[in-house]
């Protein structure tokens, strides 16, 4: 301290610390003309005596002048060292650059004077302290005085030329202190940010494209900036990146796909877009490289085929294709049960653009590997069988399509079509609203004759009669009215022919049972008129419900239709067809008057030519002797159906023993029986203990039913006209 005292006059001293800047420029000129002659003699002890001094006795003294002297002073020694401050700087840059901080504008000011003078004497030298200069201009860039702000662009365009000069700098120590930065929220902070990685990026000597992972998600993040400017810097800075990696032979795709992935999803429009067409470029562009991200990429991508912003989802539909595209092997690390697992998730997706794409990716996954896709079934088949009840009819067909694909072989056949059950079972509602469209469709992909063997065999043990019931109608009305089940309808009517049509038709019939309106149509179709006559004689009271009249209306009206335009035209040779007349007659019968289905069937039964008949021929057939029942001609012929003459009371066409057919079918209606009448006397208790808490709530005295009276089912009297059925 003496040495600095004894080379520095006390008038300088005293000046440098003046309240008027003027004394304090001019006590600066002294300073460095000083250390100007200290330099030329070599006398650096002392130098380091007057830089100390400067240091502690001005810049970190509490009073403002004599920081802001001390800053001048140390920038006027820095200029008298000239081509020695070099050796100086670890001495001179600490108090200039903690003066950066100081809690007085003008002080801040001054000392981005003095580095800026500084900095011009030692150019290149300055390099090895860039880390700590570029950390306190981060801070400069958002300081609250313009003045403070100006004073720091200066100095940082040319902190700029140095770097740019330098073949000293370091990018590797630099990058750790940018990437610690890239997050910061203030518009000046990431101005100045943008600004450095493009000028770093435009020097040739360093390679920012190989940092850019480490700093790519935070330009991503300023482009959902408030400030327009920020977003236009950020945007073509990046966009010089995209540019660089197109034309570069080596690029970390993987850490970079990691951070777009994530930006993909971004609540701002234009950060979407932008990773959404960095993906597409990495897609076209990869290789290899992007074969262990494809999942991670497919799960950016699908969401965005259904983005409200349209050139988001053109970019999403390209990149999605192109990746589709790509024939990558397992071998070679793509993931096939991770990919499965994106699909699967998509697959719960509010929009229905992602969840086809979803079932587009399955269907090709099982097309390419399905080895590997059958071994992560159980992963994805629950959430396939929830989509049939998908809203969208596009998506249930598809699911259909990937179901398809999966039941090829036998096993994944039954287990699809058991699973399929049991979903209608549990979900009454997709019976009832996609039942027709599921059957329908797997019977054009999986072969409609398979199906519904399979589900016969499911439904012929199935415990739930009500449940079984109501799909068999299902099934029966589908096989009678579906184009695609034509083959199947014309399998049937050869039942009595071939072997083919008889396998069939008996393979139905067990569980067709569930429902006598099926039987009874089956065999119409089948052309078995004598067994659906007989089917209909076995009918009893209890049968003949609300529901089996509205199933008789639907089968009336199918009558008229061309499916049964055969059967129409039978009945111009009603004495040859007499068993179906005696069917038809029978149905009639059970029928209510008023009803529009008994109006349509009498109506086509007065059509049929009476010349056909002879009192003969209509004695036989109202006789209650089956051997002639059987035909309308006197001779011992035996004819193809019906009306063919079978003097065998055992009824047996084709193989077929109908006889213990309908017993089958009567065992099976006696158990619908047995559960029908187990219902309604649950159902009655239950009425009958609610009326006797009414009647003990009840406040006017009367006199208590009997107990017999309680256990009595309530009136149903009905107000229905005449020719309706009363229930």
């Amino acid at each position: 301290m003496a040495d600095a005292l004894s080379a520095i006059p006390a008038a300088v001293l005293r000046n440098l610390s003046d309240k008027l800047y003027e004394k304090r420029k001019n006590a600066a000129y002294e300073v460095e003309g000083i250390v100007k002659q200290l330099t030329i003699a070599g006398d650096h002890d002392k130098i380091s005596a007057v830089i100390s001094l400067l240091t502690h006795e001005y810049t970190y003294s509490p009073q403002a002048n004599h920081r802001k002297g001390g800053l001048i002073g140390l920038a006027a020694a820095t200029v008298g060292l000239s081509t020695e401050a070099a050796q100086h700087l670890e001495q001179i840059l600490p108090p200039v650059i903690n003066s950066f901080s100081d809690q007085d504008s003008r002080v801040r000011y001054y000392a981005c004077e003095a580095l800026y003078n500084i900095a011009k004497v030692v150019r290149g030298e300055f390099i090895l302290h860039f880390n700590k200069i570029f950390d306190a201009l981060c801070k400069l860039s958002a300081d609250s005085d313009p003045n403070v702000q100006s004073a720091a662009h200066l100095l940082d365009r040319l902190v700029k030329d140095i770097v740019t000069e330098s073949d000293q700098f370091s990018i590797e120590e630099f990058i750790p202190l940018l990437r610690e930065r890239m997050n910061v929220l203030n518009p000046y902070v990431r101005q100045f940010l943008v600004g450095w990685i493009t000028v770093l990026d435009s020097v040739p000597d360093i390679d920012m494209l190989g940092f850019l992972p480490d700093f790519l998600d935070g330009l991503f993040n300023m482009l959902s900036d408030s400030s327009h400017e920020i977003r236009q810097q950020a945007d073509s800075a990046l966009s010089e990146f995209l540019q660089e990696i197109k034309n570069s032979p080596s690029v970390d795709y993987g850490r970079m796909a990691e951070i777009l992935v994530q930006r993909a999803a971004s609540p701002d429009e234009f950060t979407r877009w932008t990773a959404i067409t960095w993906i597409n470029e990495f897609v076209k562009l990869g290789g290899d490289q992007l074969v262990p991200y494809y999942a991670d990429i497919l799960g950016a991508i699908l969401p965005c085929i259904a983005d409200k912003e349209e050139r988001i989802r053109v970019v999403a539909r390209e990149t999605n294709e192109e990746l589709r595209a790509i024939q990558a092997d397992p071998a070679e690390g793509f993931d096939v049960g991770a990919i499965l697992s994106i699909a699967r998730r998509q697959l719960s997706s509010e929009h229905e653009a992602t969840r086809i794409e979803s079932l587009h990716w399955i269907s090709t996954l099982l097309n390419r590997h399905r080895t590997e896709v059958l071994s992560f079934l159980n992963d994805i088949f629950d959430t396939l069988l929830k989509s049939l009840s998908d809203p969208s009819d596009q998506v249930v067909l598809l699911v259909l399509e990937v179901h398809a694909a999966i039941a090829k072989d036998q096993y994944n056949f039954r287990q699809l079509v058991v699973f399929l059950v049991h979903k209608f079972r549990t979900d009454h509602a997709l019976l009832e609203r996609r039942g027709a469209l599921i059957v329908r469709r797997l019977c054009v992909l999986l072969d409609s004759e398979r199906v519904y063997r399979e589900l016969s065999k499911i439904l012929e043990g199935e415990a739930d009669l009500d449940f079984a019931s109501t799909l068999v109608q299902a099934l029966n009305l589908i096989m009678l009215t579906s184009s695609e089940l034509s083959g199947l309808r014309d399998l049937l009517k050869l039942s009595l022919v071939n072997a083919a049509g008889k396998d069939f038709f008996l393979s139905l019939y067990a569980s067709w049972s569930h429902s006598s309106m099926a039987i009874i149509s089956l065999c119409l179709l089948a052309q078995a008129y004598q067994h659906a006559s007989s089917v209909i004689q076995s009918l009893t009271e209890e049968d003949i419900n609300i529901r089996f009249l509205v199933q008789l209306d639907k089968l009336i009206h199918l009558l008229e239709t061309p499916i049964f335009a055969y059967l129409r035209l039978q009945l111009l040779e009603p004495g040859r067809h007499i068993w179906l007349l005696k069917a038809l007659y029978g149905l009639l019968m059970l029928l209510p008057q008023q009803s529009s289905a008994f109006k349509i069937l009498r109506t086509r039964l007065k059509t049929v030519p009476s010349y056909s008949f002879n009192k003969e021929q209509i004695q036989r057939t109202s006789s209650g002797n089956p051997s002639t029942q059987t035909g309308y001609m006197s001779t011992g012929l035996r004819f193809s159906q019906d009306g063919d003459v079978s003097e065998d009371d055992s009824h047996v066409q084709n193989g077929i023993n109908f006889a213990s057919w309908l017993q089958r079918f009567e065992q099976m209606q006696q158990q619908h029986r047995l559960h029908y009448k187990s219902q309604a006397h649950t159902r009655n208790i239950s009425i009958s203990s609610k009326e006797v808490k009414e009647i003990q709530k009840s406040e006017e005295p009367r006199g208590l039913p009997s107990a017999a009276e309680l256990n009595r089912p309530p009136s149903r009297t009905s107000r229905k006209g005449p020719g309706q059925l009363h229930l």
